[in-house]
């Protein structure tokens, strides 16, 4: 996981459901922590592209389903800025969920876009993603 070159809006707070885009079984997930992230004592949590999430499968195939899984953020609805000035949104929320924490993602396809930041920090989802915006 390497370091992003902007900062980053975390428009995703802990709680949030999102959708999943990648073939692994689950289709929603819950946001239940966000790791490796540093704030003040009482604030909530909160994710953006290329953030490693912990998360509960709330819905999708019967097996996965009620499972604590990892995830990254690839898509977010809320605008940022990249820092060539340019900004970028997406229609939707989704993420992607990884078989470790090192990164390798469970499903193969991934339905839509990927986050060229979500790309360039997590290398073994940019092998598998066909789109990167």
């Amino acid at each position: 996981m390497k370091a992003l070159k902007s900062k980053m809006t975390r428009p995703l707070p802990r709680g949030s459901v999102i959708s999943v885009c990648d073939n692994s079984g689950a289709k929603m997930i819950r946001i239940i922590s966000v790791k490796k992230l540093q704030t003040v004592k009482g604030r909530l949590q909160a994710a953006g592209i290329g953030d490693l999430i912990i998360a509960a499968v709330t819905s999708g195939n019967q097996e996965i389903r009620k499972q604590v899984v990892p995830a990254v953020i690839v898509r977010q609805k809320k605008s940022f800025r990249r820092p060539e000035g340019m900004r970028v949104k997406f229609e939707d929320n989704a993420a992607v969920i990884l078989k470790d924490e090192k990164g390798n993602p469970k499903g193969t396809i991934f339905k839509g876009a990927v986050a060229k930041e979500a790309a360039e920090r997590w290398a073994p989802i940019s092998k598998v993603a066909k789109i990167i915006v």
